[in-house]
């Protein structure tokens, strides 16, 4: 071992190091020397020379390079050597020859040294060859650094930047991904098909050439494509589109051939291109920029061009696949779609154990929590499996419990207790009897989710208090009348608040952004309008982030869509209204309770509303 380490030692002196520190220090004593001159010389100007000369102080005088140097010896025997610029002084040999001088001879020495003329072809080396080699030193120094630490730097254009995991770099599996099953049985057929080609290509099948992966963000999209590299044993080459992208026109294009290249020489391996709307816009977009539409263009002629049957497997991820150019979806190229939604009830409870393997937890009802984050993705729930063990931390507890999930779950939807903020008990009464509304509609509705919480401990994202609801299964379709409650639901803070306390304040905010959002979705999406019928007038873009949609008819339609809404909103409102004022006891007698304990479950709702019943 030693000697296997000290072979790869580097020598503390090389040759080369030798050779440019002695040229450093030759061009630093040329350019420096005729500044520096010899030791202990003393400045000073012509008067003062003439002077000296006419004391008879001055004993030698040497004209060099344009300076005069002379040594003095003063009548106390000192001596000193001296410096002067030389001027056009046609008298001053004269005056130097008629001058006494303290020398045995009486007069002054008088020298001047030719000036010295380098040959050419030294100062050509000196000037132009020295100075040229330690400058292209420090530039193939700066860029073998910028290689090491940027992946290439200037030498890097043209050059792919992918990620490359070799084998065993790849720790992913398919175990560790979870409520994506139809997704993992798709992209299995694939890892098989590295593992044992002749059982396909017996029957005449081909491998396909590449699998788009679809879906929100934070679904495992990325993840997935690292447990296929991982369950195959492959090499796996990892890119982001916007990687393609780049400033010369061209240099996207020679990335992606040299992508193509290095996976042909690593074959069979998968290469997992993130984010492929970056260069993979569609091209009736106008998209007005070569750079991206010649990276595209390579991108579809090197996925014609490479041989399925060496296992080479691209696998692709984005969240707007509606943007992605047809030619890039056509069968030969993406030749499958993986879709990746978001989980359900079971795949959100799977999702939980993979992440509670890290996590010293006690007995978890996975069934709660799972109904608790309907709508959350996989990134969601790492997050608040995290921040409740973040919680059981700051409370000195051992373990993280239900309780502990519970809580970080309203924490990654409403934020942080703001335990500090300060409200006036009529503020807090109204929050109080706007909260209970809510929950006094829901539970009043026959198609409405179960009461879990009522809060008024305000929260960081700006809420004063909410009530929480979570469906006693998993839904799919929503009906008509399931939705025109929801709508009552969000009305009912409101109408608390005028029916109990005699006012409308600005808390009603969110509830009036989502009844709106509701009730158009009922007229314009789902066809629930009687008004309108079946008819489609909204389109909707970006299914996978947001889905924001635009109007798709005429002015006039659209003034109807407005009456229609608004219609729907105020038929919710009267109904939220009635039931308050028939129920106005169990208002008051839950809206108390509230206010004392500032959170109460929905058994406890629940039983109030029994006992006042």
């Amino acid at each position: 071992m030693e000697k296997k380490q000290n072979r790869n030692q580097q020598p503390l002196f090389t040759w080369s190091g030798l050779f440019w520190a002695f040229i450093l220090l030759v061009l630093l004593n040329s350019l420096l020397y005729p500044y520096l001159g010899p030791g202990q010389i003393q400045d000073s100007d012509y008067g003062t020379f003439i002077s000296h000369v006419d004391k008879g102080e001055v004993s030698k005088v040497a004209v060099k390079d344009s300076y005069i140097y002379y040594d003095i010896v003063t009548k106390k025997g000192a001596k000193a050597t001296y410096k002067t610029t030389e001027v056009n002084d046609p008298q001053l040999i004269s005056r130097l020859l008629s001058a006494k001088s303290p020398n045995k001879t009486g007069h002054i020495s008088i020298t001047k040294e030719a000036p010295r003329k380098d040959s050419p072809l030294v100062d050509f080396i000196i000037w132009w060859v020295l100075p040229g080699l330690i400058f292209y030193w420090i530039w193939r120094a700066g860029t073998n650094r910028m290689m090491k630490g940027s992946g290439g730097g200037f030498l890097s254009l043209g050059k792919s930047e992918a990620k490359v995991y070799a084998e065993s770099d790849v720790k992913t599996r398919f175990s560790d991904v979870a409520g994506q099953d139809e997704a993992k049985a798709t992209l299995k057929e694939l890892v098989d098909f590295l593992h044992n080609p002749k059982k396909y290509t017996a029957l005449g099948a081909r491998l396909p050439k590449g699998a788009l992966l679809v879906g929100p963000p934070g679904t495992g999209k990325t993840l997935i494509a690292r447990a296929v590299a991982g369950e195959a044993h492959v090499p796996f080459f990892s890119i982001s589109g916007s990687e393609f992208v780049q400033m010369f026109v061209g240099m996207g294009a020679a990335k992606v051939r040299d992508l193509f290249r290095q996976a042909a020489e690593k074959a069979p391996c998968i290469i997992f291109i993130d984010e492929i709307d970056a260069i993979g816009k569609s091209r009736d977009q106008a998209m007005g920029n070569d750079e991206r539409e010649q990276t595209l263009n390579q991108l579809l002629t090197e996925m014609d061009g490479f041989d399925a049957t060496k296992g080479v497997v691209i696998l692709a991820a984005t969240n707007r696949p509606e943007s992605l150019d047809k030619a890039l979806l056509r069968p030969g190229r993406f030749d499958r779609r993986v879709i990746m939604e978001l989980p359900d009830l079971e795949g959100r409870k799977a999702i939980f154990k993979v992440h509670l393997r890290d996590v010293k937890h006690g007995p978890i009802d996975l069934d709660e929590v799972g109904r608790a984050t309907a709508g959350s993705s996989g990134a969601d729930i790492a997050n608040i499996v995290n921040e409740a063990a973040l919680r059981a931390v700051r409370l000195g507890k051992k373990e993280v419990d239900t309780e502990d999930i519970e809580e970080s779950v309203e924490t990654v939807i409403a934020g942080e207790q703001k335990k500090g903020a300060v409200i006036s008990p009529e503020e807090k009464r109204i929050i109080s009897y706007h909260e209970i509304g809510h929950a006094l509609v829901a539970a009043l509705q026959t198609h409405s989710a179960p009461i879990q919480k009522i809060t008024i401990v305000p929260r960081t994202s700006g809420a004063l208090g909410y009530t929480m609801q979570v469906d006693a299964s998993e839904k799919h379709l929503m009906s008509k009348d399931e939705l025109f409650n929801r709508i009552v639901t969000l009305t009912g803070g409101r109408a608390a608040e005028e029916v109990m306390c005699g006012t409308c304040t600005t808390g009603a905010s969110n509830d009036i952004e989502k009844a709106t959002q509701l009730a158009r979705a009922m007229i314009t999406t789902y066809g629930m309008s009687d008004k309108f019928g079946m008819m489609q007038l909204e389109e909707q873009r970006n299914k996978y982030l947001g889905a924001n949609s635009s109007l798709i008819c005429s002015d006039e339609t659209a003034k109807a869509i407005d009456d229609e809404v608004s219609h729907v909103i105020k038929e919710a409102h009267d109904k939220a209204v009635k039931m308050i004022e028939e129920h106005k006891k169990q208002m008051d007698a839950a809206a108390a309770i509230l206010l004392r304990k500032e959170t109460i479950t929905g058994d406890e709702f629940m039983k109030v509303l029994a006992e006042t019943h």
